[in-house]
C-alpha cells in the first residue's frame, strides 16, 4: 500500500520514524509531506495513494477525483467537515477519525474560558499592565452558576463533569437522549438559552447546526450570560454574536473557532468586541493530546490494514 501523510501531526520525529519503520517492515510505503492547502499540490501528492492521512487541513474534492486508488482517508481530528465525506462514501472510500483524543484538552480550556470571562481576567490584566487597578471589575464565581451544554457528546459530558466539580448546575441540549450523572436535566435549546449563565457549544457542524446560534437565540440569553464556542465557528452567526456583544445583550464570549481556520482577517467582527476572548483554534492542541492523536490515527491505519476499519465516520 502507498500511504501518504499530507501534514504534520505535531509529534516528535522519533514518533513518526517509529511508525514509518513499522509500516515499511510490513511492506508498505509511507511518505510524509509538509502542509500545503493548494488542491493541485494535494492531488499530485495523492495521485497513486491507497491511504491518505491528514489532520484539520481541508481536503479538496479534486483530490478524490485524482486519486483513483484511494481506499481510506484517515483523519487525525474529531470533526470531518473539512473532508468531502459524502463523495468519499459514493466512491467506496472509508473515512476514520481520531475521536476522543482531545476530550480532556477541550474541556479544560472551556473551564479556563469560563473563569476568565467571569473574573474579567482580560481587562484586569490590561489594567494591571497599564498601572491600573481592579476598580469596577469585581468578577463572579463559577461556583453556583448554571452551565448549559449544547451537544452532550464525549466532550460535552466531560465539561459537565468538570463544571460539577466547581459546584455548578448543569443542563444540556442534545438531539439524542442524554443520561449522565453530571447533567441535571436535558432541556430544549430555548430553555437552555433562557436559563444558563454560561452556554458552552460542543456540537458538530452539520446542515442542521450551521447558524443554530443566531440573533433570535442570542436574544433569549440573559444579559449576564456568556457564550463559549470550542465547537465549530459556523455553528454561530458571527455578525449576530458581534452585535449582541457590542450592544450588551450578553456579557461576553470566548471563541476558539471561526468560519475558517486561523489566521483570520484583521477586520473580523469578533476581534473588535468588548469582553471577548479569541484564540486561534487551540482547544485540542496540548502536547499530550497530540501524542494521543497520533497513536489513534496510526492504530486506525493498522486496524484497516489488518482488515478491520475502526473509528468509522
Amino acid at each position: 500500500m502507498k500511504i501518504v501523510l499530507l501534514e504534520g501531526l505535531g509529534v516528535s520525529d522519533e514518533v513518526m520514524e517509529r511508525h514509518a519503520r513499522r509500516l515499511e517492515a510490513m511492506g508498505h510505503t509511507f511518505t510524509a509531506f509538509e502542509k500545503n492547502t493548494d488542491p493541485k499540490v494535494q492531488a499530485n501528492r495523492c495521485r497513486d495513494a491507497d491511504v491518505v492521512m491528514l489532520a484539520n487541513m481541508p481536503l479538496a474534492l479534486s483530490v478524490l477525483e485524482a486519486a483513483g486508488s484511494l481506499k481510506l482517508i484517515d483523519v487525525a481530528f474529531t470533526g470531518v467537515d473539512h473532508i468531502p465525506v459524502a463523495e468519499a462514501k459514493l466512491r467506496g472510500i472509508g473515512v476514520s477519525n481520531a475521536s476522543g483524543y482531545a476530550t480532556q484538552a477541550v474541556a479544560e480550556l472551556c473551564i479556563g474560558f469560563m473563569i476568565q470571562l467571569l473574573r474579567n481576567v482580560e481587562e484586569t490584566q490590561r489594567r494591571c499592565r497599564n498601572g491600573g487597578t481592579k476598580d469596577g471589575l469585581i468578577g463572579n464565581l463559577l461556583h453556583g452558576k448554571t452551565v448549559g451544554i449544547v451537544g452532550a457528546g464525549a466532550i460535552g459530558k466531560r465539561v459537565a463533569e468538570l463544571c460539577r466539580a466547581f459546584g455548578c448546575g448543569v443542563i444540556a441540549f442534545s438531539r439524542s437522549a442524554v443520561s449522565h450523572s453530571a447533567i441535571d436535566r436535558q432541556v430544549s435549546l430555548e430553555e437552555l438559552l433562557r436559563e444558563a449563565d454560561i452556554v458552552s457549544l460542543h456540537c458538530p457542524l452539520t446542515e442542521d447546526t450551521r447558524g443554530m446560534i443566531g440573533e433570535a437565540q442570542l436574544g433569549l440569553m440573559k444579559r449576564s450570560a456568556v457564550l463559549i464556542n470550542t465547537a465549530r465557528g459556523a455553528v454561530v452567526d458571527t455578525k449576530a454574536l458581534a452585535r449582541a456583544l457590542n450592544e450588551g445583550l450578553i456579557a461576553g464570549a470566548a471563541c476558539d473557532v471561526f468560519e475558517t481556520e486561523p489566521p483570520i482577517t484583521a477586520d473580523h467582527p469578533l476581534l473588535h468586541c468588548p469582553n471577548t476572548i479569541v484564540t486561534p483554534h487551540i482547544a485540542f492542541a496540548s502536547a499530550e493530546s497530540m501524542e494521543q492523536r497520533a497513536e489513534i490515527v496510526f492504530e486506525n491505519l493498522y486496524s484497516w490494514l489488518d482488515g478491520k476499519q475502526v473509528n468509522v465516520v
